[in-house]
């Protein structure tokens, strides 16, 4: 019996220490976690400020400016039907905004939903807010102002009559103003692509080829000068990209807007205008005419929906290369005003064995090396239900 209560005695003071053992174990967990809980705490806090500055440091940098010295004036235009993230991309594009995709969680969180339609003056100098505000009234379009757009492709005398359309000028008071060879000559002065080439007489129009088509903006009160420089002056920003090529041409600026006049009217693809002005650089290197129905509209000055009789492609002057008695260089002059896709393939061609082309009816080009390759694509167009009639 006295074994038995010793036994009972020793197992009680047994267990009691592994108790002990047992608690002071969970002490240290407890503590373990609570350490790890606080680290793990400290860290979140931190990556949260490292976050919050970096959002904040981001947003004051989107809001910001692009060009805060900026004095020019951008000429932006909001199309009716234009959606909010059509604008925001136009604005991105046109360097106004440092990034359409923070604008577009801009306005979302904004609340803003529409853009007025309107002409728009905007600097590189306005902060984001400034230019959303802008486009959200109607306070900066310019009531004063007329937008007129002039499309690639077409001859002075389109130019002419858009012009006369929008300020009331006569066709013949804008081709009188086109043609003054006292006015050519201060022109020749002020622009350097424009050479004593646009002196000859036997041009139809001195500037043709000359006018940059495009989308502008005028005073409502503009003279005729001061559309006709606008868009000399549009050219001159483009062509100056090519000065140093235009240099080195052989056939001068005057030629190179030639060959662009012809490949406007040729091709449509910036892929077959490449190629197209490459089969005319082959050959003119040849002594070839350069076989070009384009220059014979414009030498009978027909549109390019009628048809040509025998008579039109073998009528020789200075423009038509398609009969085979006519000239073998370049025409005279352009013959259509062009698009910067047309001028920088007159530039840069595609290097290229081709010497003949044919379009389907779907404007699209085929190009050959020889002449039975040529016909034979005639051939296939007209089986294939291709051919232009």
């Amino acid at each position: 019996m006295k074994l038995f209560m010793l036994l009972k005695s020793l197992v009680k003071k047994m267990a009691k220490k592994n108790n002990n053992n047992i608690f002071e174990s969970l002490d240290k967990v407890d503590n373990s976690i609570n350490k790890t809980i606080k680290k793990i705490s400290i860290i979140f806090i931190v990556l949260l400020v490292l976050f919050i500055g970096a959002f904040v440091g981001f947003y004051c940098y989107t809001i910001m400016p692009v060009d805060v010295s900026s004095e020019e004036k951008i000429a932006f235009t909001v199309e009716q039907g234009d959606t909010v993230y059509q604008v925001l991309n136009k604005l991105d594009k046109e360097g106004l905004i440092r990034s359409s995709n923070f604008a577009k969680i801009y306005v979302k969180y904004n609340g803003i939903d529409n853009f007025y339609a309107g002409e728009y003056e905007l600097s590189k100098a306005y902060p984001l807010d400034t230019i959303l505000s802008i486009l959200c009234g109607i306070s900066n379009a310019k009531a004063d102002t007329i937008t007129v757009k002039f499309l690639e492709g077409k001859r002075i005398p389109y130019y002419a009559k858009a012009i006369s359309e929008a300020f009331g000028y006569s066709e013949e008071e804008v081709l009188s103003t086109m043609n003054d060879k006292e006015y050519l000559n201060v022109l020749k002065d002020k622009y350097f692509f424009i050479t004593d080439d646009i002196l000859n007489g036997s041009l139809y129009y001195p500037l043709e080829g000359y006018l940059f088509p495009d989308t502008y903006e005028f005073n409502k009160d503009a003279s005729i000068k001061d559309v006709i420089e606008t868009m000399l002056t549009k050219m001159n920003s483009i062509l100056s990209e090519y000065k140093d090529d235009i240099k080195v041409s052989p056939y001068g600026v005057h030629g190179l807007l030639t060959v662009a006049s012809m490949v406007e009217l040729e091709a449509v693809s910036a892929e077959d205008r490449a190629l197209t002005a490459g089969v005319f650089y082959n050959r003119l290197a040849k002594g070839w005419t350069l076989g070009s129905d384009v220059t014979t509209y414009y030498d009978v000055k027909k549109d390019l929906t009628d048809s040509l009789t025998y008579t039109d492609l073998n009528t020789c002057n200075g423009y038509n290369t398609r009969g085979l008695s006519c000239r073998s260089g370049l025409p005279i002059g352009p013959i259509a005003c062009v698009s910067k896709s047309s001028i920088k393939a007159a530039i840069k061609p595609v290097e290229t064995k081709y010497m003949y082309f044919v379009a389907d009816k779907n404007n699209k080009l085929y190009f050959a090396e020889t002449e039975s390759g040529h016909q034979q694509n005639i051939r296939d167009l007209k089986n294939q239900g291709l051919w232009l009639e």
